[in-house]
């Protein structure tokens, strides 16, 4: 065989590689893992829409719900029952992480998946209805010192969740066992939200980006988000930070997703490379700023050390408030 035959051979190789690499998964979908309209379900629209008005897909995500466990039903699903699809993304936040760490995934942990992309942050924040007696940060915190049980807050999951734990960092600082707090667990952010607007509970512990919709609307109030300053979104602007009051809580929430360990490298490597140039896209930063998510880009293998970085965090705040040993 002549060089340029072998030439002509490699490069015809090479051509059908970047072919494989670059096909676009059929019938791609986008896993809620909670109930319908919170951040998951946030997300999902918002890549949805992202990915196709950039003509990155030719088929937009379809978004699906797989609520239960905050997560843990999606988890173990794609981890075990259906790890190989090369179409399928599942929404994921920080709260996922804590969760992972805290043990509420079985026997999966943060190396169960493939870890994909983040495409913005958002923070947590205490809601209340607009017509709470609670006008203020004090306020609340004034009647849970009086009696802990009295006020019933709504979380998305139990005790040691991404809500939980962002509440109970702010008790700790106003000297309020997180313990003795009235909690009601639902699934997700629209649930937390539907809950408070219905006076079902009186604090919701929740996201900022799930809030906006039914602040907009004048039902909800935000008595402080967990920020390091105060947002420069204008609708954002007049929320009082938890610092400022004197609390100095932060915590900000990831959004993006992840596949089943099983997704091919060729497949993985075209929503990674999707992902890379959406991200790098003004467009897509004026959608992120529409949908009330702030500026947080990762994806591959950057992502999966932060994911491990992240995860441990919560295993060391977990063991501090008793969660895990």
């Amino acid at each position: 065989m002549g060089p340029s035959i072998r030439r002509a051979l490699l490069a015809a190789a090479a051509l059908l590689l970047c072919s494989a690499q670059a096909a676009e998964p059929v019938s791609p979908q986008c896993i809620v893992p909670a109930a319908s309209g919170g951040g998951f379900d946030l997300v999902c629209k918002l890549a949805r829409q992202a990915l196709q008005e950039a003509g990155l897909t030719r088929q937009p995500l379809r978004v699906t719900y797989m609520p239960g466990g905050v997560g843990a039903v999606a988890y173990n699903t794609i981890a075990a029952q259906r790890p190989a699809e090369p179409g399928t993304l599942v929404a994921f936040s920080s709260g996922s992480l804590l969760n992972i760490a805290l043990g509420k995934f079985g026997r999966f942990d943060e190396t169960a998946v493939r870890w994909l992309a983040v495409i913005g942050t958002s923070y947590g924040a205490l809601a209340v209805r607009a017509d709470s007696p609670y006008k203020t940060l004090d306020d609340l915190l004034a009647a849970l010192r009086k009696d802990p049980d009295s006020v019933v807050i709504g979380t998305s999951g139990t005790v040691g969740s991404q809500d939980w734990m962002q509440l109970a960092l702010l008790s700790r600082l106003a000297g309020i066992d997180p313990r003795e707090l009235h909690y009601v667990a639902l699934e997700g952010g629209g649930e937390i939200a539907t809950a408070l607007v219905a006076g079902h509970v009186q604090v919701g512990s929740t996201d900022i980006s799930d809030s906006m919709p039914h602040l907009n609307s004048g039902a909800i109030r935000l008595l402080a988000v967990f920020a390091e300053r105060r947002l420069d979104e204008p609708a954002m602007a007049a929320i009082p930070t938890a610092r400022e009051q004197g609390y100095d809580v932060v915590w900000p929430v990831l959004r993006g997703f992840y596949m089943g360990p099983q997704v091919s490298d060729a497949d993985y490597a075209w929503w990674k490379d999707a992902f890379d140039r959406l991200l790098a896209s003004e467009d897509f930063a004026r959608l992120r700023d529409r949908h009330e998510l702030f500026p947080f880009a990762m994806t591959g293998e950057a992502l999966e050390a932060h994911v491990r970085q992240k995860v441990a965090r919560y295993r060391e705040m977990a063991r501090d408030f008793g969660l895990i040993r």
